[in-house]
């Protein structure tokens, strides 16, 4: 288990708030207690709170590609990475850790948007495309790791437990009654509702493109 978080202001001309992702970061430590890393690009700030599984020494996030133009974070594992990484080592990109994540960079390279389509695994993560200035989301086929997010005002926050979202003292803590209602009748919060306002889950198999 692993804690993913992250910011982008769609001003662009506004700089992510590194105080904040420090603090969103820390209230996901129980995820994560091994390595904690950032990465700011501007208007985009992302946090990664570490429980190391796989490449113990070298597998520190965020990761980027070669050239550094592609950041991710990821909290899950990918059950198919070294048949990916022997392929896309035979189409020209070069790895510098033993990680899972970083096959999901390289294949985001090759393959865009449409990488998804060679991962098998659990996940959910984050990819900044520098050079395209967009930020994709992304969460496995049943949903074992979790991701949630919330548009407030000119921003976009995410993490993968609501509580780093509400690190944000500006974030409103009102309760979705809808939610709530259908909490009291089946047991839980069906996705992609939460039980605040205006904070959603992205649904299983589902990704996201922000501008």
């Amino acid at each position: 288990m692993c804690g993913i978080t992250g910011i982008l202001n769609f001003d662009s001309q506004e700089s992510a708030d590194r105080e904040l992702l420090r603090r969103m970061c820390n209230i996901l430590y129980h995820r994560g207690p091994d390595d904690e890393g950032t990465y700011v690009d501007g208007a985009l700030g992302l946090g990664m709170r570490r429980l190391s599984i796989i490449d113990l020494v070298t597998g520190h996030q965020p990761i980027s590609n070669e050239d550094g133009s592609v950041w991710i974070i990821c909290n899950g594992e990918i059950y198919n990475f070294l048949d990916l990484r022997t392929g896309l080592e035979t189409r020209g990109h070069r790895f510098h850790t033993q990680s899972d994540t970083e096959a999901i960079v390289h294949a985001y390279e090759e393959y865009g948007v449409e990488c998804l389509q060679h991962l098998r695994g659990m996940f959910a993560f984050a990819i900044w495309d520098a050079r395209q200035r967009r930020l994709f989301l992304a969460r496995d086929r049943l949903g074992k790791k979790p991701l949630h997010y919330l548009y407030h005002g000119r921003r976009l926050l995410f993490a993968s437990e609501i509580k780093a979202i509400l690190e944000d003292p500006s974030v409103p803590r009102a309760i979705d009654i809808n939610a709530l209602d259908d909490y009291f009748t089946y047991g839980y919060v069906p996705s992609p509702q939460t039980i605040y306002q205006g904070i959603r889950r992205l649904p299983p198999a589902h990704y996201m493109i922000c501008y």
